[in-house]
């Protein structure tokens, strides 16, 4: 509980008011109600309900002489709440301290007493002070908000991600101020990503070059050719192929699990979201059309006469490419570099995560894991959104409101955990 810069200097004394008990409608109106007819200042506020029990917290000033505390124990008594008060001083010694968002994610099985305890104690061992914490998702994964109060940012970041680690549990750690609720432009990678497949790798396999193109690739992965080179050389491999082999290409892709949720909420939420890839236009943008999305880069297939040429056409969409996607996208929508995130898992996408204001390597690569701002393991392209400080019930009862999205159950998915 803090008392806002803004507020008036208090007067008299500074109470914290706890009401505690079963949750029922009017319990917070009824107090406010109470103090409405004493003068009393409401300095702040905070309410939260677990499993039906309710606490609410209100910090005021009390004049002299004036019995709204008298009156407030007899309406609990008369309301079935408990109701306790505390003197504080009347401000805060951590107001204005600097904030630091911590959010966890992890499969059931990890997300345990001990792995919390870990990330709680490496909070406290950088000097910080949990000051909020919010469940954001109980299934498929399970997903926790620290909002912490002062701590060295850099020892903090490095004691919970070591903590996370032991336990097998991601984290993001992010500073706690606008920018971070004002992130309005979402670039992702499509291959390993958006979906689970590699697109030229089923492209390789229609056209049966499949050893080919790995070879080439393994190449590229060695340092023996740059990606422009070795993309050229394996498109190269698919020349007098008639067109049709990308509508069954496009029959094989699999999305990732979460994606059509992650896209659709983003797009209620006001979010631009874009694609970028170093795979093919052609099958790419059937993918965003699918999932809702209008911003598409990627390279281009040449096709002459109903075949594949083996040859690209216009610029390659490579590492530096997909970084000056990112920029010109933000550019061309008047957004700051600081309210973007880039999606990404493999070394292509590093210079993309590198200047996105928040970069998230997703199920990647070791040296993208270690490279990006954080990184999610989990198998579920949706849980991002826990990052962003969305939670699961919030993305649910959208969905259930909206005539147009079928949920599948959503909301009663045989055997999810309780509540």
């Amino acid at each position: 509980m803090t008392v806002d810069s803004a507020d008036p200097a208090p007067t008299g004394r500074t109470v914290l008011i706890r009401v505690s008990g079963h949750d029922r409608p009017g319990i917070t109106a009824g107090l406010l109600e109470l103090l409405a007819g004493h003068d009393v200042d409401v300095y702040d506020m905070e309410q939260v309900v677990v499993r039906e029990r309710l606490t609410l917290d209100v910090l005021v000033g009390v004049s002299g002489g004036d019995d709204s505390l008298k009156d407030a124990l007899f309406w609990a008594f008369e309301s079935g709440v408990q109701l306790d008060f505390e003197m504080v001083e009347p401000t805060s010694t951590r107001a204005g301290l600097p904030r630091t968002v911590v959010t966890t994610v992890g499969s059931h099985d990890r997300m345990t007493p001990a792995a919390l305890g870990a990330i709680t104690r490496a909070i406290a061992a950088a000097g910080g002070n949990i000051d909020r914490i919010l469940r954001l998702a109980r299934y498929p994964v399970r997903s926790f908000e620290f909002v912490v109060v002062d701590g060295d940012s850099d020892e903090l970041r490095t004691r919970v991600v070591e903590a996370s680690a032991e336990h097998g549990v991601d984290v993001a750690v992010q500073r706690g101020d606008i920018v971070r609720r004002g992130s309005r432009l979402v670039v992702m990678d499509v291959d390993s990503t958006l979906i689970r497949n590699e697109v030229i790798d089923l492209l390789a396999e229609e056209v049966g070059v499949r050893d080919e193109v790995v070879a080439i690739t393994e190449s590229a992965m060695a340092g023996e050719l740059d990606f422009a080179t070795s993309l050229r050389r394996r498109v190269a491999l698919f020349a007098d192929v008639p067109v049709e082999v990308l509508d069954r290409v496009y029959e094989r892709v699999d999305l990732t699990a979460g994606a059509r949720t992650f896209v659709r909420t983003l797009k209620r939420l006001g979010f631009k979201v874009a694609l970028v890839s170093g795979g093919f236009g052609s099958v790419v943008r059937r993918l965003a059309d699918d999932v809702g999305v209008s911003r598409v880069a990627a390279n281009e297939l040449e096709v002459v006469d109903g075949r594949l040429t083996g040859r690209l056409v216009g610029e390659i969409v490579d590492r530096a490419g997909k970084a000056r996607v990112l920029e010109s996208f933000a550019a061309a929508n008047d957004i700051p570099m600081s309210q973007t995130v880039a999606i990404g898992d493999g070394a292509n996408d590093l210079d993309m995560l590198a200047v996105a204001g928040l970069g998230i390597a997703f199920n990647a690569k070791p040296i993208v894991a270690e490279s990006a701002d954080t990184a999610i393991t989990v198998p579920y392209l949706d849980a991002i959104l826990f990052l962003l400080g969305i939670r699961r019930e919030e993305v649910e009862a959208a969905d259930v409101a909206d005539p147009a999205v079928e949920t599948n159950g959503l909301v009663a998915i045989p055997g999810t955990p309780p509540a």
